[in-house]
């Protein structure tokens, strides 16, 4: 997956057909949030080299 950053904007392109399938269903999660009132949190902390995940909690 390929993430750009672009000022407040984040890019996510799906660089092969399971990509595009995480994207699907992660940005249905994220519209569910939107209207449920709900947010993405960060959980513990990622740093390259270190950990390999980002993780977020829905609250």
């Amino acid at each position: 997956m390929k993430i750009e950053l672009e000022g407040s904007l984040v890019r996510m392109i799906p660089e092969n057909y399971r990509e595009k399938t995480e994207l699907n269903q992660l940005w249905t999660i994220i519209i569910g949030c939107v209207t449920e009132g709900k947010k993405l949190v960060p959980v513990g902390e990622y740093l390259p080299g270190v950990s390999e995940t980002a993780v977020f909690n829905i609250e």
